[in-house]
């Protein structure tokens, strides 16, 4: 399963303080990693940014997705971060630690740089960041995290094995985001939407059928608190439950994934955590 999630850099815009600011962007990172998202797009939403702009929700969102024995090295101390504390964990199968101290452990490890003859320079906890051959076929960018065969320490001799699971975080514009060759089926969430009943996921399971079994690709975009997609897009939500189930905006299709809610407003963490929950049973 290829799963992309979207939301506006305008994340936290109703939030009171960067503390509550840090823990809504917090449980968003915690949906990606439950749902095993594996692209979080911060795409700008500047009409709507108040007080947290500027790559808040991107720094935050990075910063949780950074093997915890990393952090401090990495990033040291970053106002966006002050209250990085109060982030839920992720506990990520990747995240359960970068290994043991001995050889012969597996471990993550950040690439910091690209330098020359297919190598990188990956920082993974050791005393040093050290150089490391790139697998055939692999490609990697600064900021990329990877897994590391630590086969002994002294000396130190290691190398790349493979990606590990988790969300990577970019920054693409919205129409990039929804029109990528990977995004699969492209899904708007709003409560204007198509009602998603259970009978039709069985229909977005075959929609969203990628290559391989039993595998999915679908894009999900969300709104920001008290501005939803529709007033980013500039779209009546008339034009929405007219059109709901056809190309509107750019997406595939419009789905409510909260019918009946009983609170006036679903918070954007909660209605990122209500939808992956409900695709996460197509088959």
């Amino acid at each position: 399963m290829t799963v992309s999630v979207l939301v506006p850099s305008s994340l936290a815009r109703e939030a009171e303080d960067k503390r509550e600011a840090t823990r809504k962007i917090g449980y968003v990172a915690r949906a990606a990693t439950v749902f095993r998202v594996d692209r979080l797009s911060v795409y700008p939403d500047p009409e709507g940014e108040r007080k947290y702009d500027d790559g808040f929700v991107e720094t935050v969102l990075r910063y949780a997705a950074t093997p915890p024995d990393l952090r401090k090295e990495l990033w040291d101390t970053r106002d966006e971060l002050a209250y990085a504390g109060v982030l839920p964990p992720l506990r990520s199968r990747s995240q359960t630690g970068s290994g043991s101290d001995d050889s012969g452990s597996l471990r993550q490890g950040i690439v910091t740089k690209a330098v020359s003859d297919g190598r990188v320079r990956v920082n993974c906890g050791l005393q040093h960041p050290i150089s490391l051959l790139v697998p055939d076929g692999m490609d990697l960018t600064e900021g990329e995290r990877v897994t590391i065969d630590v086969s002994s320490r002294e000396p130190v001799r290691a190398k790349i094995v493979g990606k590990p699971s988790g969300y990577t975080v970019d920054t693409p514009d919205l129409d990039a985001a929804v029109s990528r060759s990977d995004a699969g089926l492209t899904i708007a969430a709003s409560r204007h939407g198509e009602i998603l009943r259970p009978d039709r996921l069985n229909e977005l399971a075959a929609e969203s059928a990628g290559a391989d079994a039993g595998e999915h690709e679908f894009t999900v975009a969300f709104g920001a608190p008290e501005r939803g997609l529709p007033a980013i897009l500039g779209l009546s939500p008339e034009e929405i439950r007219e059109d709901g189930s056809k190309e509107t905006g750019g997406f595939d299709l419009w789905l409510n994934t909260v019918p009946n809610q009983g609170s006036q407003v679903v918070r954007t963490e909660e209605a990122v955590f209500a939808t992956l929950a409900c695709l996460n049973l197509m088959e």
